[in-house]
């Protein structure tokens, strides 16, 4: 693949009070390059209890296509690419939701628990350019 199509990737975990911190966030590793910086936010639930959200963007080409290489291991692709229409907005961007306790355990799966965002190049900048782009790449 000589370019890659994303500008950048999200990615966001999401760690609530019953959750093991360290395996949250190694979960949400399993789809980033080794030692690659995650951020770590601290926040406030409904009822007063502690969430952590780790987080990370990737922009170099490089580790972005590290990700999509994460991704291309998936079973669930064919699905994924099935449902691009769906899984691709106005605004060019490529949402995912990705299996947390399936990560933790080296897994790649949709599901819940990490959101996997992407801008994707488009010229023009419209729903149909993006969905091709996304279409070529996975």
């Amino acid at each position: 693949m000589a370019g890659v199509p994303f500008h950048y990737i999200d990615l966001r975990a999401f760690c609530y009070a019953t959750e093991d911190e360290k395996r949250v966030e190694e979960a949400l590793r399993t789809y980033l390059p080794e030692d690659y910086p995650t951020e770590r936010t601290e926040t406030e639930g409904y009822h007063g209890d502690r969430i952590l959200v780790f987080s990370a963007r990737v922009e170099n080409a490089d580790d972005v296509r590290y990700v999509l290489d994460q991704l291309r291991d998936s079973a669930d692709l064919d699905r994924v690419r099935n449902q691009l229409d769906e899984r691709v907005t106005e605004n060019c961007e490529l949402f995912l939701y990705l299996d947390k306790q399936a990560a933790f355990g080296g897994e790649v799966s949709l599901g819940e628990g990490i959101t996997f965002r992407a801008k994707v190049e488009a010229y023009p900048a419209k729903k149909k350019s993006a969905i091709e782009n996304v279409r070529e790449v996975l």
